[in-house]
C-alpha cells in the first residue's frame, strides 16, 4: 500500500523558514532536531494569527505540546528556504492534532512531514481541559 501524496493544496496555512548556517550538523545537512523547531515556528505563527496565546503571554489557558513526530524525506543543506504548510488533522475533547509538510521553497518537493498533538491546558491547575467551542470552530477552519 502506497502512502498518500502530499501537496501544497492540502495545507491552509504557510510559514516560510530561512535555513541558517548554524542549523547544519557535522554531516553537513540540517540537524534532525531543527525540523521540530521549524514546525514550532509555523505552529506558533498560526496560533498567533488566531490570537491564541499561551502562558508566556499571561493567559490562564492555552496549548501545551504533548507529542511530536517527523519523517524525513529529503536532505536539506544551507542555503535553503523552506515553506512549512500547517493543517489541523484532528479535534478531540481536550486536544488538537496538526500536520506539517516542509516543502523546498516554491516547489512541490517535500523535505519532511511532521505532526504534533497539543492539549488545551488550564495552567493554574496544570491539567487538560475541554477545548472552548469558539476555539474548536476556529481550528476547524484549518482542517
Amino acid at each position: 500500500m502506497s502512502k498518500p501524496i502530499i501537496t501544497r493544496a492540502q495545507f491552509p496555512f504557510w510559514h516560510t523558514i530561512e535555513v541558517r548556517w548554524g542549523d547544519m550538523d557535522a554531516m553537513g545537512h540540517v540537524n534532525n532536531a531543527r525540523y521540530f523547531t521549524y514546525c514550532e515556528a509555523a505552529r506558533i505563527a498560526l496560533l498567533r494569527q488566531l490570537d491564541i496565546r499561551g502562558r508566556a503571554e499571561g493567559s490562564a489557558f492555552g496549548p501545551t505540546l504533548v507529542a511530536t513526530s517527523c519523517e524525513y524525506k529529503r536532505e536539506v543543506r544551507y542555503p535553503a528556504t523552506l515553506d512549512v504548510g500547517v493543517r489541523v488533522t484532528k479535534l478531540t475533547e481536550r486536544s488538537f492534532a496538526m500536520e506539517y509538510a516542509l516543502f523546498f521553497h516554491g516547489t512541490e518537493e517535500v523535505a519532511a512531514v511532521a505532526s504534533s498533538v497539543n492539549a488545551w491546558v488550564d495552567y493554574t491547575v496544570k491539567k487538560a481541559v475541554p477545548l472552548p467551542d469558539e476555539l474548536r470552530e476556529v481550528l476547524s477552519r484549518y482542517q
